[in-house]
């Protein structure tokens, strides 16, 4: 059966590769480590992920070839590209089509060629994985098959690379900019991913009694997760007079299709404080990472029954409330900051750094701590302080 090719669209190729932003850049791991496999597999002194741009051929990762950048004219990546199929030539000075081709006539002096075509999410041809060396030799079906599957590792890591940017882009911009000026109270909050986006999410916003907020933590990593916390973030920010109640059960309808497709699911800590009084009602949605640090040094472990969003169990919530006083401090965080502390009395540790360093010095070392340690689970931390009298009067 003859397979149909669409034909080679140079323009909105060019778009593409633009618009990927990854022209130019710094080696990447995760891609070198393909070309070396390739090279060991193929047994060929030159290996090339090669991207093309107007024109040049620029390669994103290389091996013997010497150099990032040659020429697009004649080059056999972007015959390939243009084919838009595996090209193998086994003697190119036996082909009429290459033989006198100045990287064959001239240096390198090629022999051997075999590429495949990368395509971007749409389709379009923007590079290629090739094999080259300057010894004639032939692929047989089963080489030609790994070459393809090298070729769609390679495509997959530079998309995911751009999915990675555009999700922490998103999640930086979804991010509480303002730190809420509650007279009275001392607000901060730092979240520190593993990787290059978060699963962890943390929000606040101003509501009529004083604040809402809310620590998640999505069970999983990468850009799924993190598009899932976005929109955990979205619902619960929808009409913020709402029953703090309602607003999670209604968040957790909204998730359990995306959480099941995600074969995921979230905790959450949800709650409002009323400046006034001090109150803290809250929900919590399977998370029990809540804490009230008393004055006196004593903890308060908040809890209320609850099952993770995006279960399927609704119906299984309950709200709670607890009271800060003077001098009381309120934490939340993600279980990822117990990977950083003291296994052995972690909640002295934070109590210590709380009462030596502050609010905000306390939150620069779990920072520290979570980018110093080899962390397996994104770090977020919020913390909210009661102010006493001569604590106010400072700040004033």
């Amino acid at each position: 059966m003859t397979v149909s090719i669409a034909p080679y669209d140079e323009a909105a190729s060019q778009r593409v590769i633009e618009e990927l932003g990854i022209l130019d850049t710094p080696r990447d791991e995760r891609i070198d480590r393909v070309t070396r496999i390739a090279r060991e597999m193929f047994d060929v002194p030159m290996v090339s992920v090669t991207l093309l741009d107007r024109g040049r051929q620029w390669r994103k990762s290389e091996i013997g070839l010497g150099g990032r950048e040659a020429p697009r004219e004649d080059a056999f990546c972007d015959y390939t590209v243009r084919e838009g199929r595996t090209v193998i030539v086994p003697d190119a000075s036996e082909d009429d089509r290459w033989a006198t081709n100045p990287f064959v006539a001239g240096d390198p002096h090629l022999r051997f060629y075999a590429g495949h075509p990368l395509t971007a999410g749409g389709g379009e041809r923007i590079g290629t994985l090739c094999l080259l060396d300057t010894k004639p030799r032939v692929l047989g079906d089963r080489e030609e098959d790994l070459l393809r599957d090298l070729a769609w590792w390679v495509q997959s890591e530079i998309l995911r690379q751009n999915e990675l940017d555009d999700a922490a882009a998103l999640q930086s911009t979804l991010r509480p900019r303002a730190v809420p000026a509650l007279p009275g109270y001392e607000v901060a909050a730092v979240t520190v991913p593993v990787g290059q986006v978060s699963g962890d999410l943390y929000d606040w916003y101003p509501v009529a009694s004083g604040l809402r907020f809310t620590l998640a933590d999505v069970m999983g990593k990468g850009v799924g997760a993190a598009l899932l916390a976005a929109g955990l973030r979205a619902s619960l920010r929808t009409l913020p007079d709402r029953d703090l109640l309602e607003a999670v059960r209604e968040a957790d309808r909204l998730l359990d299709a995306d959480a099941a497709d995600l074969g995921t699911f979230v905790t959450a800590f949800h709650g409002e404080l009323d400046a006034g009084t001090g109150v803290v009602r809250f929900v919590d949605a399977g998370h029990s990472l809540g804490y009230v640090l008393r004055a006196d040094g004593g903890w308060d472990h908040l809890r209320s029954a609850g099952t993770p969003l995006g279960m399927g169990l609704a119906g299984i919530r309950a709200s709670a409330r607890t009271q800060l006083r003077p001098g009381d401090v309120f934490m939340v965080c993600s279980d990822g900051l117990l990977d950083v502390l003291d296994p052995v009395d972690p909640l002295g540790q934070v109590r210590r750094v709380l009462r030596e360093r502050g609010v905000q010095g306390a939150l620069d070392e779990a920072a520290r701590l979570a980018r110093a340690t080899p962390a397996h689970d994104d770090v977020t931390v919020m913390v909210v302080a009661r102010l006493d009298a001569a604590a106010e009067e400072g700040a004033g």
